[in-house]
């Protein structure tokens, strides 16, 4: 048997945010699995709204990723443990965690040689078919579970997902005082990754984007300078003469958090020559860009970043030791109503001066 903390699940019906079909998310019972030796039981607190999840909500799609049949939605998330399994002893109820949402097989190739995240076997919060975490409690195993220190929040324990991105980024680009990093898109994923390039010790930071108030936003966060462009692929030049003024040395790294033709070509011509340019968004519309000749003419290395792998630990410590400040970044609060669902997925879809929506359950 397990330790539990109170009556549990026993004394009230486990509720979650279920989408249903294109702009349709109802708030219905949801059972939950029965608890492993390994397993926690934990009540969500805080879950923040990704990007995905609207675009989940729009077009019931998001990359390559279709939802076929009702799936519980959310995935950015922190709670407190409820019970734990009979051999769980690195947690207890009552510990506040923070929640790494995807499950691998660790059997696989990939999960063998430490690339967990490319394990194709991978369950993943809401990501079809598997079940998100915008729920009053959830079965999760323990070791994906990860403490928190006294001094952080659980809305700072959700905000470790989105930070795991630019974590992960930072740490494959060896991102560090010599690296000069440009990063398309002030966005959720481009502010985090800012702030990740920051705390690795980037010396310059400049943040591309099409909108003043995101612009504003990362200047206020610690970008060193922003650029405003044009959506037109005929201004490309222009764009990157602006950049290259604002940068004031050679771009050696370029993250593309937007992942549009247009800031792909972008980002291929303003790295610097023996650059890397990483792509931390892609969209499934875009037409092939013509990168051949100046990959060949630059040697600019072009890599993908998919989701992140290890970076829970240094998430927190970043939070807990005050290198990274994420409470700027979540701008609106919503409690867990069908009313107040509906419209927080309003909020994170309509933009504006929204950049993390956060429910507290």
């Amino acid at each position: 048997m397990g330790k539990a903390l109170g009556n549990g699940a026993q004394g009230e019906e486990n509720m979650a945010a279920w989408l249903l079909g294109v702009n349709n998310l109802k708030i219905l019972p949801f059972k939950l699995p029965s608890l492993g030796p390994n397993d926690v039981r934990v009540r969500m607190k805080a879950v923040g709204i990704c990007g995905g999840d609207v675009h989940y909500l729009e077009t019931m799609s998001c990359g390559y990723y279709v939802v076929k049949e009702p799936m519980v939605i959310g995935h950015e998330c922190a709670g407190i443990i409820e019970e734990v399994g009979s051999e769980v002893t690195s947690l207890a109820p009552g510990d506040r965690v923070a929640l790494e949402p995807g499950i691998s097989c660790w059997r696989c190739r990939q999960c063998k040689n430490g690339r967990y995240n490319l394990c194709h076997q991978m369950k993943f919060f809401a990501t079809p078919p598997v079940h998100g975490s915008l729920a009053n409690q959830i079965v999760h195993p323990a070791d994906l579970c990860f403490k928190l220190p006294e001094n952080m929040s659980l809305e700072e324990g959700a905000m470790c997902e989105p930070l795991s991105v630019g974590v992960y980024a930072c740490r494959r680009v060896n991102a560090g005082p010599e690296t000069n990093v440009l990063i398309i898109g002030g966005g959720p994923i481009g502010l985090v990754t800012m702030l990740s390039a920051r705390a690795f010790g980037a010396p310059r930071v400049v943040i591309v984007d099409v909108d003043d108030r995101r612009l504003a936003v990362a200047k206020d966060l610690g970008a060193d300078s922003t650029v405003k462009v044009s959506l037109s692929p005929e201004d490309l030049g222009k764009g990157v003469d602006l950049i290259r003024e604002a940068m004031g040395g050679p771009v050696d790294v370029t993250f593309d958090c937007a992942g549009f033709s247009k800031t792909m070509s972008t980002a291929l011509t303003a790295t610097t020559s023996g650059g890397k340019v990483f792509l931390l968004s892609f969209r499934l519309a875009n037409k092939l860009v013509n990168w051949s000749i100046l990959m060949f003419k630059k040697e600019v290395d072009v890599v993908g970043i998919f989701r992140y792998k290890n970076t829970w630990p240094q998430c927190i410590e970043f939070l807990r030791s005050g290198k990274i400040d994420v409470k700027p970044l979540i701008t609106h609060r919503f409690g867990f109503s069908q009313k107040e669902v509906e419209e927080a997925f309003e909020t994170s879809a309509r933009g504006g001066n929204a950049i993390k929506v956060m429910f507290n359950l």
